[in-house]
């Protein structure tokens, strides 16, 4: 019998944070929610997730990317997914494609907001079927 995956998603907008935490519990999952970088840390130290959703653009611009590096710090195995609207504002991409990028780019995926439920629930399924059991 498998267990049950528990996944940390933080965003500070709070109905964001309801609909992700909703797609994700709609398949199955424990989902813990954290409104800020702040919550997150509180989070990770009371609970281990199995995968975490970010969003990158919090209380810092940066918040996702410092709770992502924080993260693979603690637990390197856990893939984060990185959700960002800064990509259709700016045409900025956040992507590590290069070697000099994914050494400080921690994530193991992006994904633009809005974010389509069944684009969520795939990109979680596979980045969770990747991780060793």
């Amino acid at each position: 019998m498998s267990e049950t995956k528990r996944i940390l998603v933080v965003d500070d907008d709070v109905d964001f944070l309801d609909q992700v935490a909703m797609t994700l519990k709609g398949e199955g999952y424990e989902v813990i929610t954290a409104g800020s970088e702040n919550e997150a840390e509180e989070a990770l130290l009371s609970a281990t997730p199995d995968l975490c959703v970010l969003d990158l653009m919090m209380e810092h611009q940066d918040s996702g990317f410092v709770l992502c590096h924080h993260i693979k710090k603690l637990y390197p195995e856990v893939p984060v997914v990185l959700l960002t609207g800064v990509r259709s504002s700016t045409g900025l991409d956040f992507a590590a494609r290069s070697r000099d990028a994914a050494s400080w780019i921690k994530a193991d995926a992006f994904l633009d907001k809005p974010v389509r439920p069944e684009q969520l629930r795939s990109e979680v399924r596979r980045l969770l079927s990747a991780v060793p059991a």
